[in-house]
Formats: structure tokens, C-alpha cells, sequence
């Protein structure tokens, strides 16, 4: 691999399998399919194909906190997407998102299963499906929406960026760590003005910007993501971690941080979410669902 200092990009750009990285071995540039592969289905209406990453637990916190408020349609069969093996490329997987990314919702409740990829996609639908945690008032729903489109646009830098560059590449950067540091410092900034007068993020309700934002920078702040919380002084935060240990107290987050976890103590492990007597009887014989 050539030092930093000294590349010059080419003028046509080749894919190097052999690049390094804790990614290389999934991380390619054509999509579509590279197996044959069905996908399990279970016997409650949604069906979410997922991983315990940030991005996976906005949809699995969002279910659990749909069924805490009684909405029993929202009852979910989770199942394990191992995207370190290339799950996400199985057919199956594709079907349903064929940008091959964790996660993938396909809602049996009605006469044809729909399919929804994205995680603003699916937060959405989920809110609109159930009449829940998003905003009637124009106004809120507004800001609402507007943050959850920050965090879509925003987590790209924070994970494909800071995180890539500070955590996982082959090679420490200086001038690529030192950029996206910048800009997650500039993020956790914006957060935390907007909580110095809010409750949460759309105002005084808990809304789905608060489900999708929360798994990020409410990891960030609380040392869940990267090893980064003392590089980026996550304390100075204050408006912030108040915030994120708010969200991180509800039943119903703290149930959903558990589905499709692989990592981490074992009694914060729920490799699969089939019913919700799952969380009263999770064992070491539960993990051995996506063993």
C-alpha cells in the first residue's frame, strides 16, 4: 500500500481487492447478488433482517417502542444479518434491498408484503403505519423530519468517515482523522445547542429523530462506538449525554439496543427477536439461534 504522502490518484480508478481494511472482504464496487440464498420468515407480521449496529437498532428501538405503547401489529420476527460473512448479499437480501445494507423491512400484513429499505424510510413508514411518534402540528412534524434528515445525512461522516478512519482502516491518516473529527465535533456542537432548550430533538415529544439520532450520537457520547469517547472530549457535551442517558433509560431502547447484537456482554446479546418472552428468557442457549 503506498504511504500517503506519497499517492497520486490515477487517472482511472481500479478496484484493489487486496486494500486492507476490516472491510475488504465485503466491501466492493458493483452491487446485486453474489449467492442464491432465501430468507427465513417467521409468524408475526413485520419480518426485519438486520445487525445490532447503529443504523440497525433505530428499526429494532422504534419496534419496541410501538409494542410498549400497545400497538400489537407492530409484533416483529428479527433475524441475524451477518454482513461480515456477506449475508446482505444473498439473494434473498437483495430482493428486499438491493442496496445489500442492513436494514431491510418487509411488512406481510397486508394481501402483498411490501418491502423497505433505508432507515428513514423505515422509520417513517413505521411512524405512519401505527399513527405514532411523529408529529401531527406541521410545524413539529417539520422539525421532526428535518432532524431525521440530519442524521441520514450527517452518520455518513460519523461512520463511513471518522469512524472508517479513526477505528478500522489499514492505515492511520492524520489529515483524514483530523477532518472528520472536525465535522463529528461540529455534529455533536449542533446536537447539543438544540438540547440546551429542548427536551428532544423535535421539541418536548420523543419523535423518530430521536429513535434515528440516538443510536449514533447517543452511542458516541456514551463510549459505545469507535473507542473515541476521550479523542473527542464526549463530556463537553453536556445538553447531549443529558439526552442520550433520557432514551437510554426507556424499557423499550434498551430492549431494542439487545436485537441482532453480536458483540459485547453476553446478557446484552439477542442474536434473534422471535417473540417478546425472548428478553425474559435470554440465555446463552438464546444466542445459539445464529450460532
Amino acid at each position: 500500500m503506498t504511504d500517503s504522502s506519497d499517492y497520486t490518484p490515477p487517472k482511472v480508478w481500479e478496484w484493489n481487492k487486496e486494500n486492507g481494511g476490516r472491510f475488504a472482504t465485503i466491501n466492493r464496487p458493483v452491487s446485486g447478488s453474489t449467492h442464491d440464498k432465501d430468507l427465513p420468515v417467521g409468524r408475526h407480521p413485520l419480518q426485519l433482517y438486520s445487525l445490532g449496529t447503529p443504523n440497525g437498532v433505530k428499526v429494532t428501538v422504534m419496534l419496541e417502542e410501538l409494542l410498549a405503547i400497545g400497538h400489537r401489529g407492530a409484533e416483529y420476527d428479527a433475524w441475524l444479518i451477518r454482513i461480515s460473512e456477506g449475508d446482505q448479499f444473498g439473494s434473498g437480501f437483495v430482493a428486499i434491498n438491493p442496496n445489500s445494507k442492513i436494514p431491510a423491512l418487509l411488512d406481510r400484513s397486508g394481501p402483498k408484503p411490501i418491502r423497505v429499505f433505508e432507515t428513514g424510510s423505515i422509520l417513517m413508514y413505521l411512524a405512519e403505519k401505527f399513527a405514532a411518534f411523529l408529529p401531527n402540528d406541521p410545524a413539529s412534524r417539520a422539525e421532526c423530519l428535518s432532524w431525521l434528515f440530519w442524521q441520514m445525512g450527517s452518520a455518513p461522516y460519523l461512520g463511513g468517515g471518522f469512524g472508517h478512519f479513526y477505528a478500522y482502516a489499514p492505515i492511520k491518516i492524520e489529515y483524514a482523522i483530523d477532518r472528520f473529527a472536525m465535522e463529528a465535533k461540529r455534529q455533536l456542537d449542533v446536537l447539543d445547542k438544540r438540547l440546551a432548550d429542548h427536551e428532544y430533538l423535535a421539541g418536548s415529544a420523543y419523535t423518530i429523530a430521536d429513535i434515528a439520532v440516538w443510536p449514533w450520537y447517543g452511542g458516541l457520547v456514551k463510549g459505545w462506538l469507535y473507542g473515541a469517547a476521550e479523542f473527542l472530549r464526549v463530556e463537553d457535551y453536556k445538553n447531549v449525554q443529558r439526552w442520550a442517558d433520557t432514551i437510554g433509560d426507556r424499557p423499550a431502547a434498551k430492549r431494542g439496543r439487545m436485537v441482532n447484537r453480536i458483540n459485547g456482554e453476553l446478557s446484552s446479546q439477542l442474536h434473534e427477536r422471535h417473540d417478546a418472552s425472548d428478553f425474559e428468557t435470554q440465555t446463552q442457549d438464546k444466542l445459539k439461534f445464529a450460532s
